[in-house]
C-alpha cells in the first residue's frame, strides 16, 4: 500500500536530496556559529603569563568562541572546528563539551570528529584547565570560567549545526606582512643550515583563509584563517579582558562584512571590496540594537557572518615586532640570553603602538590594534580575491597517547620520550613577559636555592634527570602527583581533511620549524601512501594548542640551547620525533582509508578533586545614601564643550562586582545617542573602543565601574551619554537585582 507522505516530510526528504545533489557537485553541508564566553570580569586570574598580580578587572572587548560545522551531507562524514579567543584549549572542557553534545546529538558529534583550538590571548580569565601547574596562579579551578567556556563552545556548535545547509568552501593563502617576528632566533639557527635556507624567513608568514558561501543565496556566511603569531599585545600588567590580537582581527572582519553588507558597497566578487576593506578604520563600534526586555542587555543585531582567527605554530613568535630591547638602557638585549646585564626582567619586547603613541593611547592597546588589522587586512584580500573551491572527502582520524615513555625509531635506534618536566628557561619567562629574577633563558644549571625549592617540592628521579638532557630539570611535573597530577601524561592529537586542505590539531605549541618539518612529514606520507588521492597541491594546516595543552615543542637542535621554548618542551629532546612519528601512522591510515581500531588510553576527569581556592563575591552594598548605578564621577566636558574623534570622555558608578552575572551575550556599559528625543544604543562593551573597568574605591572599599570611550573616526556629531548596567546581591544566599544607571548627556562634533 502506497502512503502519500506528509508535507513536513516531503519537504525534509526533498531538503535531504537536494543536500546530497550539491555535495556530489562539489559542495558540502556548512554551518557557523559564535557565542560569548567572556568570563568572570573581576578578581580572577588571566591565564597565560602566570603573573599572580594579574587579575582581571574590566573588559577591553568580549571572548567569543565560533565554530564552523562541514559536512558531506545529512548522513555523511562531517567534522566541527571550534575558535576559542581563550589561552589554549582544556581537556576537562573538552571532555564536558562532548558530554554536552551527546546529549544532544547522540554520536554525531564525538572526540574524534570535534577540534577546539584557542587564539592563546593572555588576557582572558584563566581556571579552567585541570592540571595543577596550569591553576596555580588561579588559585585552582575557577567554575565561573569554566562554565562560561563550555557553554560557548556548546553553543557555537548548536548554531553551526542548526544552521546548515549547500555551500562551498574557497581556499586562499598569502603573507601577512609585520604581525610576528621569532622571539628566539638564536635557537632558530642551532636548526640545519640547509633546513635554514629553504625559508626565506625564521618565522611562516603564510596565512590560510577559507570561504563559507552559501549555495542558495550566494552569501557568505563566514571565514576562518590559521596564522601564526602569539596573543601578547597586550602585556603582563594588563587587567582587561580581551581577545588581544587575533580577537579584535575577528572583531574587525566581522565589523567590515557587517557594514559593507548593510550598505550594499561590497560582495564577493566586487573589484570595490578590497579598497573598502583598506579605507576601514577597525575600531569596532557597529549599530547596537535596543535593549531586551530584562533592561540590562544588549544584543548586537550583527549579520550572520563569523569570522575566525586560528592560531598555528607560534611557539617562537611574537607580535612585538619591533624587537626585545633593555627597559633600563634602551639598548638591545643579549642576543643568546634575551636579559640585560645579567636581568631577564629588564629585556622586553616592543609592539608597534609605541611608534605612534602619544599620552592617549596606551601602548599595548594600539599594538593590539595594529596587529590585529595586518591579520584582518590580508584576510580580507584573501576572502574577497577567493576562487579556488575545495572539493572531496570529509574526513578523520584521532588517537590519545601516552607521551611520557612513547618509544620513537629514530635513526636506526629506539630513544624514548620522558615524563613531563620545565626547565629554568622556563622560569625566565620570554622577552613577551619576563619571567623571575635569577633566571635566564639558555640557562642549564640551577643554583643550590633553586635545587632546594625544587627538592622540596620533588625531586626528580635519576630517569628523569638522564632522558631529559641537555635540560636542567627544575619542576619534574610529570612526576607530581600531589594533590593530584600537575602536568598532561596522555595528549589527543588529530587530523581533520577537507578535501585537498588537511588541519593537524596539536596540544601545543609547535615552534616555527617545528611546525614546518610536521607539515613536511605529514604530506609527503599522504602523497606516498595516498594512490594519487593527495598531490603536491595538498595543504597542510597546524592549529595549535588544540583538544588539551601541553606547552611547546621545540626541534630537537632548538632543544640544546634551553631557551624558553625549549625549557618548556615537556617531554625531553625527542618531543618532535614522537609527534611526527605518530600524525605518520594516522597520515597513512587516512590516506590508506584504514580507520584508528586502537584509541589509546583515555585522559583522566579531574574535575571532582579539583582545587577551588578562589572564593566568590560575599554581597555587595552601595556606599550610605547611594543606589548602584549612580554616578560618581560624572563626564567633564573639555574646552569647547564637546568632544571630538580621538578624545576619551568617561564616567563612573557606583557599581557591584561583575562576577554575580556574567551578562553573556549582554553588556556591562553603553554608549547611547540621542535620535529623536529616544536614547539609542550605539557602542557596547564589545566593541574596542568602549572600555569597562571595575575596581574597589581604595578609601571606601565599595565598587566602582568606569566607563571610557576613545571617539572613534566614524563617529556621528550629536548628543551622546554612557549608561551602566550590573548586577548585586546583599549576600551570598540573596536574589540577584539587576540596575543601570545614566550619566549626563555630552556634545560630540
Amino acid at each position: 500500500m502506497f502512503l502519500y507522505p506528509s508535507p513536513t516530510s516531503l519537504i525534509v526528504g526533498l531538503v535531504a536530496i537536494c543536500a546530497l545533489i550539491a555535495c556530489a557537485h562539489g559542495d558540502y553541508l556548512i554551518g557557523v556559529g559564535s557565542y560569548d564566553m567572556t568570563g568572570p570580569a573581576a578578581g580572577v586570574n588571566m591565564m597565560g603569563y602566570g603573573n599572580l598580580e594579574q587579575v582581571t578587572a574590566g573588559i577591553h572587548f568580549r571572548l567569543r568562541a565560533r565554530a564552523f560545522v562541514v559536512a558531506e551531507g545529512p548522513q555523511g562524514e562531517r567534522f566541527a572546528f571550534v575558535n576559542l579567543d581563550a589561552g589554549m584549549a582544556s581537556q576537562l572542557v573538552t571532555i564536558k563539551v562532548l558530554e554536552r553534545l551527546k546529549s544532544r546529538y547522540g554520536n554525531l558529534y564525538n572526540e574524534d570528529n570535534v577540534a577546539i583550538s584557542g587564539t592563546h590571548t593572555h588576557a582572558g580569565p584563566g581556571g579552567y584547565l585541570q592540571y595543577i601547574l596550569y591553576s596555580v596562579t588561579s588559585l585552582g579551578f575557577v567554575p565561573q570560567s569554566f562554565d562560561a567556556i563550555v557553554t560557548a563552545i556548546e553553543m557555537s556548535i548548536v548554531q553551526a549545526h542548526e544552521s546548515l545547509k549547500p555551500g562551498s568552501i574557497f581556499i586562499n593563502k598569502g603573507d601577512v606582512e609585520n604581525a610576528g617576528i621569532n622571539r628566539s632566533p638564536s635557537a632558530y639557527l642551532f636548526n640545519p643550515l640547509e633546513e635554514r635556507e629553504r625559508y626565506p624567513r625564521d618565522v611562516d608568514t603564510e596565512m590560510t583563509l577559507l570561504k563559507f558561501v552559501d549555495g542558495g543565496s550566494g552569501k557568505s556566511i563566514g571565514a576562518f584563517s590559521w596564522f601564526a603569531t602569539h596573543g601578547t599585545s597586550m602585556s603582563k600588567d594588563n587587567k582587561l579582558i580581551s581577545g588581544d590580537n587575533k580577537g579584535a582581527a575577528a572583531r574587525f572582519f566581522e565589523d567590515w562584512f557587517d557594514s559593507t553588507t548593510r550598505n550594499s558597497t561590497a560582495s564577493a566578487s566586487s573589484s570595490n571590496t578590497s579598497k573598502k576593506a583598506m579605507e576601514i578604520k577597525a575600531t569596532g563600534g557597529q549599530p547596537c540594537s535596543k535593549t531586551t526586555s530584562q533592561g540590562f542587555k544588549v544584543r548586537k543585531n550583527k549579520a550572520p557572518f563569523v569570522g575566525g582567527f586560528c592560531q598555528s605554530n607560534v611557539g617562537d613568535v611574537s607580535p612585538n615586532v619591533l624587537g626585545a630591547f633593555c627597559t633600563d638602557t634602551g639598548l638591545a638585549c643579549d642576543f643568546n640570553r634575551s636579559s640585560c646585564h645579567g636581568d631577564d626582567r629588564l629585556c622586553v619586547g616592543r609592539g608597534p603602538g609605541l611608534v605612534i603613541c602619544w599620552s592617549r593611547y596606551p601602548d599595548e592597546i594600539l599594538s593590539t590594534k595594529i596587529i590585529g588589522e595586518r591579520q584582518f587586512k590580508k584576510a580580507i584580500d584573501l576572502f574577497t580575491s577567493a576562487q579556488q573551491q575545495i572539493t572531496g572527502k570529509i574526513d578523520y582520524r584521532h588517537i590519545y597517547l601516552n607521551f611520557t615513555n612513547l618509544e620513537v625509531e629514530l635513526d636506526g635506534k629506539v630513544v624514548k620520550t620522558c615524563p613531563a618536566a620545565l626547565g629554568p628557561g622556563f622560569a625566565a619567562g620570554t622577552t613577551d613577559g619576563p619571567g623571575v629574577f635569577g633566571f635566564q633563558q639558555g640557562d642549564t644549571e640551577i643554583n643550590e636555592f633553586w635545587k632546594r625549592v625544587r627538592d622540596f617540592l620533588k625531586e626528580p628521579s635519576q630517569y628523569q634527570v638522564d632522558c631529559q638532557e641537555p635540560k636542567a630539570v627544575l619542576l619534574s611535573t610529570g612526576e607530581m602527583f600531589e594533590p593530584y597530577a600537575w602536568a598532561p601524561a596522555i595528549l589527543p592529537i588529530q587530523m581533520l581533511r577537507l578535501g585537498k586542505m588537511v588541519i593537524l590539531s596539536v596540544p601545543g605549541e609547535f615552534t616555527t620549524m617545528a611546525g614546518r618539518r610536521l607539515r613536511e612529514a605529514v604530506k609527503e606520507t599522504l602523497i606516498s601512501e595516498g594512490n594519487g588521492d593527495f598531490d603536491t597541491e595538498t595543504h597542510i594546516v597546524i592549529a595549535g594548542l588544540t583538544n588539551t595543552y601541553s606547552q611547546y615543542v621545540a626541534t630537537f637542535e632548538e632543544y640544546k640551547q634551553q631557551r624558553y621554548e625549549a625549557a618548556s618542551t615537556l617531554y625531553g629532546p625527542h618531543t618532535l620525533s614522537a609527534y611526527i612519528q605518530e600524525f605518520k601512522k594516522l597520515a597513512k591510515a587516512m590516506a590508506k582509508g584504514e580507520k584508528i581500531i586502537r584509541k589509546g588510553p583515555s585522559p583522566p576527569d579531574l574535575s571532582s578533586v579539583q582545587l577551588k581556592l578562589l572564593l566568590d563575591p560575599f554581597g555587595d552594598s552601595p556606599p550610605p545614601g547611594k543606589n548602584f548605578g549612580d554616578i560618581e564621577n560624572d563626564i567633564t566636558s573639555p574646552k569647547g564643550g564637546s568632544f571630538r574623534k580621538g578624545d576619551r570622555p568617561s564616567a563612573t558608578f557606583w557599581s557591584a562586582n561583575p562576577r554575580y552575572d556574567l551578562l553573556t551575550e549582554g553588556t556591562f556599559g553603553v554608549v547611547e545617542m540621542l535620535q529623536a528625543e529616544r536614547w539609542v544604543p550605539a557602542y557596547d562593551d564589545d566593541d574596542f573602543c568602549l572600555y569597562f573597568k571595575w575596581k574597589l574605591d581604595n578609601s571606601s572599599l565599595y565598587g566602582l565601574a568606569t566607563l571610557e570611550w576613545e571617539v572613534p573616526d566614524e563617529v556621528s556629531a550629536g548628543v551622546y551619554r554612557f549608561r551602566h548596567f550590573g548586577s548585586a546581591k546583599k549576600t551570598t544566599i540573596s536574589p540577584t537585582k539587576y540596575f543601570t544607571g545614566a550619566s549626563s548627556a555630552f556634545m560630540v562634533s
